[in-house]
């Protein structure tokens, strides 16, 4: 975050037709400012000016297509500057990049409908845990019910932490035969993939279900580090409940 003090001032002046990697270079840099966790960036859109090549840039009306020059400018702390200069160098391109020396008088403030969610930034946990993968057909069922759908329910009835459902475009199994979307058919059988992280105890209580209700199919269990970042969200709702 932004303080009081001595800081830099940096502005970025490219072409409003300039491209980076097939995006456009300024939201190419204000995306790279964004992700860098810079306090703010502006872009303004200049009416007329010219660069380095003496050509001249100009919105007259009979000029449609004309590469408008463009300005991108934040301010940031010294330290912050000298970390992002290499890569903006890198990106701007024919472009020019300008550092002015400043001082922030006065720091940005968080509105008060984003102010708790910075309060409380996001908690990093590690640990060990299994992966469990499920491979099964899209068309197979428990119960009339269509299986992958039923293993996400039960899997939540069970406390399981989370499950995701990936549907592949083509795949075989044991029986050797192709699984794949048809174009022509209104009846498919593609592959799905059922992917859950939890921890070992947990998943090898839920095996006796699978074993229940998955007839044909592949599970695999794997070692997994988890790396994750969560919000406190018992903490809020108490904070919530005490405002109220």
């Amino acid at each position: 975050m932004l303080a009081s003090g001595p800081a830099k001032k940096v502005s970025i002046y490219v072409g409003e037709d300039h491209q980076y990697h097939g995006n456009t270079l300024y939201a190419a840099i204000l995306d790279y400012l964004f992700y860098r966790g810079v306090s703010g960036a502006t872009v303004v859109r200049g009416i007329a000016g010219f660069g380095a090549d003496h050509h001249l840039h100009t919105t007259r009306i009979l000029r449609l297509t004309e590469n408008l020059p463009i300005k991108v400018e934040f301010i940031e702390s010294p330290e912050k500057v000298a970390e992002l200069l290499p890569k903006l160098q890198e990106m701007a391109g024919t472009g020019l990049i300008e550092v002015q020396d400043t001082t922030v008088v006065k720091p940005p403030e968080v509105s008060a409908k984003n102010s708790s969610e910075v309060q409380s930034p996001a908690a990093k946990r590690e640990g060990k845990a299994k992966l469990m993968r499920i491979f099964i057909g899209e068309n197979d069922k428990w119960r009339d019910k269509p299986l992958y759908r039923a293993l996400v329910e039960c899997m939540r009835a069970n406390d399981i932490a989370g499950v995701t459902v990936y549907q592949g475009i083509l795949g075989y199994g044991a029986n050797r035969r192709i699984h794949q979307q048809k174009t022509l058919s209104l009846s498919h059988d593609r592959p799905i993939m059922l992917s859950v992280v939890e921890n070992e105890e947990k998943l090898r209580g839920f095996l006796p279900l699978l074993d229940d209700m998955v007839q044909q199919g592949l599970v695999v269990l794997s070692n997994v580090d988890i790396v994750k970042y969560t919000h406190d969200y018992h903490a809020k709702e108490l904070k919530k409940e005490a405002r109220q």
